[in-house]
C-alpha cells in the first residue's frame, strides 16, 4: 500500500507545534508494518535540508493563475527518517526558513498543492491513498474530484487529518483563479460563511476524516471556529485516532538529550539527577516539588492564566513549590511571566523561546507539567511527560481527557480539573504539593505512568485499517 503524507510540518525538518511530531513519527511506524508511506513537505532552507543530500527526482513548470512557477521534487537519500521524504521547491516562493507567517502564505500552500499534484499526474503515479494533514493540503480532495487536469487521479481516495480545528486557512475568493481547470458547478464545496475555506473543503471532499482524539471529534461539533454544523453533518466520515509519541525519540533509557538516562527501574535516581541539572541552570531549589510548563504561549494553551496562577501559587505556598516555563508565543504573556522572575527569584524562572534539548530535560527533571489548556486536540506533551514518569496537571479536553485519569480515581496517575481558570489551576497545584509530600504514593504513580503504552503501533494499525476501508469503497 502506498500512502502519501501532505503536511506543512514534519520534525526533525521543520517543526513549530504538534503537527511536526505526528507526521514526523506516523509514517515510521506504517513503514514498520509493511506500508510504504512517505512525507512530501514544502522545501525549507533549514538545518535539516543544509545537512542532508538530496535527488531531484522531478522537474516542471506549473501555473498558479496567470504565473508561471518552476518546481522541483527533491527526495532525501538515505531515508534517515526511517520513510521517503520529498520536498516540494519553487524558487521564491517555497523556498524560505519559516513554516509559517509570510504575508503570501496562501499562495505557498495552493502552489505547494498544485505541484505536488501535477507531479504525481505527469510521473504517472497512482498512490494507494493521500493523507492530507490540516488545511496547508485541504484542497487536495477536491482538486482531485473536480479538476479536468487530475481526471486521471480521481479515484484515489483521501484521509484528511484535523490536528486543530481552530485554524481553516480560510481565504477571498480571488484565489480561485489559482486553481487549475476546476468543474465550477462544484465552487460550493470549497465554500464556507462566504470565504474560500480549504479545511471545510477537505472535510466535506475528502473520503474520511479524522481528529486526534476520540474525545476531539466530538468537540468539534461544538467548538470549532464557525464550522461545528459541518462538523455534525459530516460526522459519519468522521473517526478519533489517538496520536501516538515516538518512543524511539522520547525514551529516558536512551534519551542522549537529558543529563542522566534512567529506566522504570531506577526512576528515583534518574529523575533526581535531571532534576539537580535542570534547578541548577535556572538557581532554584531541589528540595521543593517542581512544576513546568512547555509549549506555545497562546490562548489555546491557557497560557495567559499561568502568570497570574503562579503568582497566587507561589503567594499561597510561598517556599513549598517551583515553577518553570519555556515557551514563546503572545508578548504580552511572555512580558507577564517575565516579570515574575524578579519577584520571584528563588522559586521561579522562565525560558522565552523553545530549545529541543530543553524540552527534554524539562520533561526528565521536572515533577509535575502543568497543561492548562482550554483547546487540546490531542496533545502530545503530557505523553512525554508520562514517558519521563513526570505526573501530567491538565484540563479535561480533547486528548488530554482521553490519556490521563486522575490519581483519585481508580487506576489513575495523573491530575485533573474541569475550568481552564486561576481557581481551578490554583487548586490542582495545591493537589501536586500534597502528593509530592507522600512521596511514596508519587514513586508508585511514577511506575504506572512510565509503564504506560502510548506509542504509535496501535494508531498506525487504526489508520492501516481506515485505509483498507476507504479503498475498498473506492
Amino acid at each position: 500500500m502506498r500512502i502519501y503524507h501532505l503536511s506543512a510540518e514534519c520534525f526533525p525538518v521543520a517543526k513549530v507545534g504538534g503537527l511536526a511530531d505526528v507526521v514526523g513519527a506516523l509514517p515510521k511506524y506504517q513503514v514498520a508494518a509493511g506500508l510504504q508511506a512517505a512525507v512530501v513537505l514544502p522545501y525549507y532552507d533549514r538545518k535539516f535540508t543544509r545537512e542532508h543530500e538530496f535527488d531531484t527526482v522531478f522537474q516542471g513548470l506549473t501555473l498558479l493563475g496567470t504565473r508561471r512557477l518552476y518546481f522541483e521534487i527533491l527526495k532525501e537519500k538515505t531515508n534517515a527518517l526511517g520513510f521517503e521524504l520529498f520536498l516540494v521547491k519553487i524558487p521564491g516562493l517555497i523556498d524560505r526558513q519559516e513554516v509559517y507567517c509570510y504575508p503570501d502564505e496562501t499562495d505557498q500552500f495552493i502552489a505547494y498543492q498544485i505541484a505536488f499534484l501535477d507531479w504525481i499526474n505527469w510521473s504517472g503515479q497512482t498512490p494507494d491513498v493521500i493523507h492530507c494533514h490540516d488545511h496547508h493540503s485541504g484542497l487536495v480532495p477536491f482538486l482531485l474530484q473536480h479538476s479536468n487536469a487530475y481526471k486521471r487521479l480521481a479515484n484515489i481516495p483521501t484521509v484528511f487529518t484535523i490536528h486543530n480545528g481552530q485554524y481553516h486557512g480560510a481565504t477571498d475568493w480571488e484565489k480561485l483563479s489559482y486553481l487549475p481547470d476546476i468543474d465550477m458547478t462544484k465552487t460550493g464545496l470549497l465554500d464556507w460563511a462566504g470565504a474560500l475555506n480549504p479545511l471545510a473543503t477537505a472535510v466535506k471532499c475528502g473520503s474520511a476524516y479524522t481528529t486526534v482524539s476520540p474525545s476531539y471529534l466530538h468537540e468539534l461539533t461544538i467548538n470549532s471556529n464557525g464550522l461545528e454544523y459541518l462538523f455534525y453533518i459530516e460526522g459519519y466520515k468522521g473517526q478519533g485516532i489517538l496520536n501516538g509519541i515516538d518512543t524511539d525519540v522520547w525514551n529516558p533509557a536512551a534519551d542522549k538529550l537529558i543529563a542522566s538516562k534512567y529506566s522504570s527501574t531506577r526512576i528515583t535516581q534518574g529523575k533526581n539527577k535531571n532534576k539537580a541539572a535542570l534547578c541548577q541552570r535556572f538557581g532554584i531549589s531541589t528540595e521543593l516539588p517542581l512544576v513546568v510548563f512547555i509549549g506555545r504561549l497562546v490562548g489555546e494553551k491557557g497560557a495567559d492564566l499561568l502568570a497570574p496562577a503562579i503568582e497566587r501559587s507561589l503567594q499561597e505556598n510561598y517556599g513549598r513549590v517551583n515553577f518553570l516555563m519555556l515557551g514563546a508565543g503572545d508578548k504580552n504573556t511572555e512580558a507577564e511571566l517575565l516579570a515574575l522572575k524578579e519577584k520571584y527569584a528563588e522559586h521561579y524562572n522562565v525560558f522565552i523561546g523553545y530549545d529541543e534539548a530543553l524540552a527534554h530535560l524539562f520533561y526528565a527533571g521536572a515533577d509535575f507539567l502543568l497543561m492548562p489548556s482550554r483547546v487540546e486536540p490531542c496533545g502530545l506533551n503530557q505523553m512525554y511527560s508520562l514517558r519521563y514518569g513526570t505526573l501530567p496537571i491538565v484540563r479535561s479536553t480533547g486528548g488530554l481527557k482521553d490519556t490521563v485519569i486522575d490519581f483519585g480515581e481508580q487506576g489513575g496517575y495523573g491530575i485533573r480539573f474541569n475550568q481552564a481558570s486561576v481557581d481551578d489551576i490554583c487548586y490542582s497545584v495545591n493537589r501536586a504539593i500534597v502528593l509530592y509530600n507522600d512521596m511514596p504514593r508519587l514513586q508508585k504513580l511514577r511506575k504506572t505512568m512510565m509503564a504506560l503504552d502510548h506509542s504509535w503501533d496501535r494508531s498506525a494499525t487504526e489508520y492501516v485499517t481506515l485505509y483498507n476501508r476507504i479503498i475498498t469503497a473506492s
